[in-house]
């Protein structure tokens, strides 16, 4: 397949986990984010499991453990913290460093080089998703501000380990490993720090289904197959889309309103995933004497 075409198919999922905002707020239970977090990941993944039938062999298991909870476990939990500890869409904005973070580890651990281009998109992303969903009242709480930097730093290290780390098996075995690991870490933390679940609606069950199979098992599956195609750099800045689809809904179905700046920043974060998807340009081969 092309670049194009690699590239598309990885921005389905940025772009479907922007929907989960909205599912979250109309579909879900309020309270309960850990337990939410790991029915998303734990159902799924072991679904996948039973129908493909496939465990982790030797080191993969450290591996797939180590994978789930950097993409999973650590970084829900504290996405969480971070946006219960800071209103105003200071926690979105924090974690939106997750893409520059991307670009030193890479260098760092696969030996990439650390392209302006690049550097230049993530900066731009991040204004650009501050300018969508930042107001005037954000508190800047420091507790909230250390979570989200954590946490992004967290997925930016699943990430790149996600590429250096290329599994002997399918992409969907893969997904189910990774899913399956981070719900059960995720488990314990949810019997012990939140109450049960109050009894399910309709509307409860088909968004925890919605965000099980699609916002979980089918959007991970292009996010790690993208990762596994395209420089990490590259795919880190596409999850820029997530806080923008998230507005975007807002917009279209729940009636709220856009600003100038908010515009604004839709065409910053555009240019930014734009710019970030510029190949690296490769030196001209010395012609044969």
């Amino acid at each position: 397949m092309s670049r194009t075409t690699d590239i598309a198919l990885t921005a389905i999922a940025p772009t479907i986990w922007g929907s989960t905002y909205l599912v979250t707020t109309e579909f879900l239970p309020d309270g309960y984010p850990l337990t939410v977090a790991m029915l998303r990941a734990l159902p799924a993944g072991l679904l996948l499991l039973v129908f493909l039938r496939r465990l982790p062999q030797g080191i993969w298991w450290a591996r797939i453990l180590l994978l789930g909870a950097l993409n999973f476990t650590i970084f829900w939990w504290l996405l969480f913290v971070a946006a219960y500890a800071l209103p105003g869409g200071v926690a979105a904005t924090v974690g939106a460093i997750q893409p520059l973070i991307v670009v030193f580890l890479a260098r760092a651990f696969l030996g990439r080089p650390i392209r302006p281009p690049s550097v230049i998109a993530a900066i731009a992303g991040m204004g650009g998703v501050a300018l969508l969903i930042l107001n005037a009242s954000a508190a800047l709480n420091p507790v909230g501000i250390i979570a989200g930097l954590a946490g992004a730093a967290s997925m930016a290290c699943g990430t790149v380990l996600t590429r250096r780390w290329q599994p002997p098996v399918s992409l969907l075995t893969f997904t189910a490993w990774q899913l399956t690991a981070g719900g059960l870490l995720l488990l314990p933390a949810a019997l012990i720090f939140e109450p049960a679940l109050p009894p399910l609606t309709g509307a409860n069950i088909g968004g925890l289904l919605y965000m099980g199979l699609i916002s979980s098992a089918f959007t991970y599956a292009f996010w790690f197959r993208g990762i596994a195609r395209i420089e990490p750099a590259a795919v880190s800045v596409l999850g820029f889309l997530s806080p923008l689809t998230a507005v975007i809904l807002g917009w279209l179905v729940l009636g709220q309103s856009l600003n100038t700046a908010q515009f604004l920043g839709v065409a910053i974060v555009l240019a930014s995933v734009w710019l970030g998807q510029r190949p690296p340009r490769t030196a001209p081969r010395p012609a044969r004497p």
